[in-house]
């Protein structure tokens, strides 16, 4: 199992929700985050300057089976991508187990 975790432009998220599900990855968390990016220089945006050191993104945490891990890593980069700078980071680690609290399940059984 995998643990997924995608950084990504808030505006971009319901592409990549619409592409999670289309490939049924129908569970996962999201929260809203703010980070510090590499760019340096801010953005003009109707004559008023704006600062692009602290970058508004959303957080994504999904858990798959080791099957879905390729599938949902190209899914979440083919909806994210702009091919502009501040596009997001994709993590990836490892999962030992996972248990259900509901039922006991635990493992693969635990993620359906």
């Amino acid at each position: 199992m995998k643990k997924i975790e995608a950084i990504i432009r808030k505006s971009r998220f319901e592409k990549v929700k619409e592409a999670l599900h289309e490939i049924e990855v129908n569970f996962f968390s999201y929260w809203d985050v703010t980070g510090v990016g590499n760019e340096k220089k801010g953005k003009v945006y109707r004559g008023i300057s704006y600062s692009t050191m602290d970058i508004q993104r959303r957080h994504l945490s999904i858990v798959v089976s080791d099957e879905f891990e390729e599938r949902t890593i190209d899914a979440i980069i083919n909806a994210a991508k702009t091919g502009e700078v501040g596009d997001g980071k994709i993590f990836v680690s490892d999962i030992t187990t996972i248990h259900r609290i509901r039922t006991g399940e635990h493992g693969n059984d635990a993620l359906d």
